[in-house]
């Protein structure tokens, strides 16, 4: 499908992908039939999927202007981008119990919080940042649809799994936050946060490399 229609049809299947999984009937059925592990690999592989059919759908449909982007909004762009990627980078795969998607979050530790100390849903917070630069700098009736759509998506996404998590947990979810909050603070990072933040970096040094191959612009001023 072509235009909008294959647009409207990424997007529908999008948003159902993130939705359905994770509903209480769907996801204890997929759980016991994958393990813990399994449901979040493929639930990550599908969402990943999903997201670049829809970005391919975004670019594919009728161009509709509505803003040109100023010159001076990349140097905007680029850094929140590095931002998003050192985020990831000291989010992905560690314990997490107040959001989604943490590995093993009974080994969760609250006098290492790590970049919990200042958000509870970082891959959100991550996905927030990507997509509100990229409404900015993309004056298309498409992609600000798009971008528009996944800011609005993570920061209400955020609220809904704070309340979730705070009813599943009861009075634990308060108190490991609290502890989270006030843990000792270290100035000097740990090497395994170092080689995060190295694999960040080169997260983000790759993005640039292959964003003008993938989507014909060069990101860079």
């Amino acid at each position: 499908m072509q235009g909008w229609s294959g647009f409207i049809a990424a997007f529908v299947v999008f948003f159902l992908s993130h939705a359905l999984p994770v509903r209480p009937p769907v996801k204890p059925w997929l759980v016991a039939r994958l393990g813990a592990r399994g449901f979040t690999w493929l639930y990550s592989a599908l969402s990943v999927a999903v997201l670049i059919w829809l970005i391919v759908a975004a670019g594919r449909a009728p161009f509709v202007p509505l803003w040109p982007a100023p010159e001076g909004l990349r140097h905007i762009a680029l850094t929140a981008m590095l931002g998003v990627c050192l985020i990831l980078a000291l989010a992905l795969g560690r314990p997490n119990p107040f959001s989604f998607g943490g590995l093993h979050d009974d080994r969760f530790d609250p006098a290492h919080p790590g970049i919990l100390r200042w958000m509870r849903h970082p891959l959100l917070v991550a996905l927030a940042l990507w997509a509100g630069v990229h409404v900015l700098v993309n004056g298309d009736l498409a992609h600000v649809i798009l971008f528009g759509a996944f800011a609005a998506f993570a920061t209400l996404g955020g609220r809904m799994i704070t309340r979730r998590k705070r009813r599943e947990m009861g009075a634990l979810h308060d108190r490991l936050r609290a502890e989270t909050r006030t843990a000792p603070y270290r100035l000097a990072p740990s090497s395994g946060t170092a080689l995060r933040l190295v694999a960040g970096l080169l997260l983000y040094g790759v993005l640039i490399a292959l964003h003008g191959p993938a989507h014909g612009i060069n990101p860079l001023p």
